[in-house]
């Protein structure tokens, strides 16, 4: 089921207000990927980016062509472990989130 624009300009809308909101997706989406669950931690990811720094922006900040962000994070994409690990970096600075690894 495709996301309807109103969908995805509510949440860019909270993610502009609420900080602890565009933490948690964040969060989530990474410990999506830990679980092992590439395809919805990918979609996640893909939201976050698209409601914050956007893919064109991200692209320059990874010096990676912005349709390559766009496919590695597609239902088809299989990103590398550097590529990724790059975008998270770059999308905590962007954001101003550190997340941080915790033992359970």
């Amino acid at each position: 089921m495709a996301l309807t624009r109103e969908f995805k300009e509510t949440v860019k809308a909270r993610l502009d207000q609420d900080p602890a909101f565009r933490a948690a997706l964040l969060s989530d989406a990474v410990e999506l990927l830990l679980e092992g669950d590439l395809e919805t931690g990918k979609s996640v990811l893909r939201d976050f980016i698209n409601a914050t720094i956007g893919f064109e922006r991200l692209a320059e900040k990874v010096d990676m062509p912005a349709k390559s962000l766009m496919r590695m994070f597609g239902p088809k994409g299989n990103p590398r472990a550097d590529n990724l690990f790059n975008v998270i970096r770059q999308l905590q600075e962007s954001s101003g989130i550190h997340l941080a690894v915790a033992a359970a």
